[in-house]
């Protein structure tokens, strides 16, 4: 692991445990950003991804994780909440204005004026120090794959008239996975894309947050819906208000 300080032997205060399997061999692993300042928790955590394949580069304050995040080549960025000089929903709003890149924040709290700052900040999800690593390894695998679909074709077959979609000044093109809003491309991030193709789907249907929360979010089980309203909050606003309608106590609805 590439750490821009030294880091002492790793606490118990990330529960690593034994991997049941590491990410596929490749000739250029997936290099993580890792953005914490406790020591012992940066060295626990950037060591216990190294056992599944990942390559991780750590930083202990926000600044310096800015500076990092700027040389390149990162494909995911964990960030801690409460960081020196630059916290972390500071450092991921300044991420945002330049990439997409998939983000996930960690709360030492789980207190939610964190997890409800870092998710409108554009973090795609959150964990709760302290860390399993199982728990965190699954978040990280359905971040890049959301990452990867983003970045891919939707589909392997052949394209179709219907692939492109108008909603009054949206449109959206399924298999090229273009979004635009009055003819202007709307960038959004792996995570938005993922949750307006569901929409897109079935416009004009109620969609509890539970159904978006598997679909999108890959749970397995009842999680935090605030992670489907903030990230609708900013879905809305990247491609205007009036195209998801609040069902009350149910989820949304994409007009059509």
């Amino acid at each position: 692991m590439r750490e821009h300080d030294p880091a002492p032997t790793p606490d118990p205060a990330v529960r690593a445990g034994r991997p049941t399997g590491r990410e596929p061999a490749a000739a250029d692993p997936v290099h993580v950003l890792l953005v914490e300042d406790d020591e012992a928790i940066r060295r626990s955590v950037g060591l216990a991804l190294e056992r599944y394949g990942y390559r991780v580069t750590a930083a202990p304050d926000g600044l310096t994780g800015l500076e990092v995040f700027r040389e390149g080549g990162h494909d995911l960025l964990i960030l801690d909440v409460m960081l020196p000089h630059l916290d972390g929903i500071g450092l991921c709003r300044r991420i945002r204005e330049t990439s997409q890149a998939p983000i996930l924040m960690m709360s030492a709290r789980g207190d939610s004026l964190d997890v409800v700052s870092g998710l409108e900040a554009g973090a795609d999800d959150y964990v709760v120090k302290p860390v399993d690593t199982t728990v965190l390894v699954a978040r990280i695998r359905t971040l890049l794959r959301r990452a990867e679909f983003a970045a891919g074709p939707a589909a392997e077959e052949e394209p179709r008239e219907d692939h492109v979609r108008a909603f009054h000044d949206l449109t959206v093109d399924t298999l090229g996975l273009e979004v635009r809003r009055d003819g202007e491309p709307v960038a959004l991030t792996p995570t938005e894309l993922r949750l307006l193709l569901e929409f897109v789907a079935e416009p004009g249907v109620a969609l509890s947050r539970q159904k978006l929360l598997r679909e999108v979010w890959d749970y397995g089980w009842e999680g935090d819906t605030r992670v489907v309203d903030l990230t609708v909050q900013r879905l809305r606003k990247k491609i205007g208000a009036d195209h998801v309608e609040t069902v009350r106590g149910h989820g949304y609805r994409f007009r059509r």
